[in-house]
């Protein structure tokens, strides 16, 4: 009884501990969520719009972009996890209805998709990690030139020196 507890928690702690590691690119079948659920919170918190390019995925963490692309058609769209699902054996991911329309797969209800990252695609002209050389830049400030300050500023400056010159002269013959 002893050799059997001790397998058991070994084998729950090793499965307990092991990454869950999605593959790059993960190719299966498809659903969408049905209208009906248009307003009912996600898993992630999020409210499920029907119009939004999102999904539910068991394994990808919330947020992560996805490219989901129709081979059928040659079709993508990226969208954006933020349920947990499909909880149907064979599927690998359930879109929002808006990306199902996007793909084309509103009249067959389940197809066959390719699902990859967004940080695994490579986009064009992105300019490579290097570091940019940027020219310095002299800063002035608009305080010490008089072309420069607004007409309400030089009014009010002229406003001040008078009331200076005012009041000294009015010290002046106390």
């Amino acid at each position: 009884m002893l050799k059997i507890k001790i397998a058991l928690v070994a084998t729950l702690l090793t499965i307990g501990f092991t990454p869950l590691h999605t593959q790059d690119v993960q190719q299966g079948k498809a659903s969408y969520y049905a209208q009906k659920f248009h307003g009912r919170l996600t898993a992630s918190g999020e409210r499920l719009h029907k119009d939004s390019l999102t999904c539910a995925h068991r394994s990808y963490p919330f947020g992560t972009l996805l490219r989901v692309y129709n081979p059928a058609n040659g079709k993508s769209v990226m969208v954006r996890v933020t349920d947990r699902g499909p909880f149907v054996r064979g599927r690998i991911i359930d879109l929002s209805w808006r990306a199902a329309k996007e793909l084309d797969i509103l009249s067959k209800g389940v197809a066959v998709v390719t699902v990859q990252k967004a940080s695994n695609i490579v986009i064009p002209f992105l300019p490579p990690d290097e570091e940019i050389d940027l020219p310095e830049l002299e800063m002035e400030t608009n305080e010490g030139s008089t072309e420069m300050k607004p007409l309400w500023q030089l009014m009010a400056e002229e406003a001040e020196a008078k009331r200076k010159a005012s009041a000294a002269q009015y010290s002046a013959k106390k």
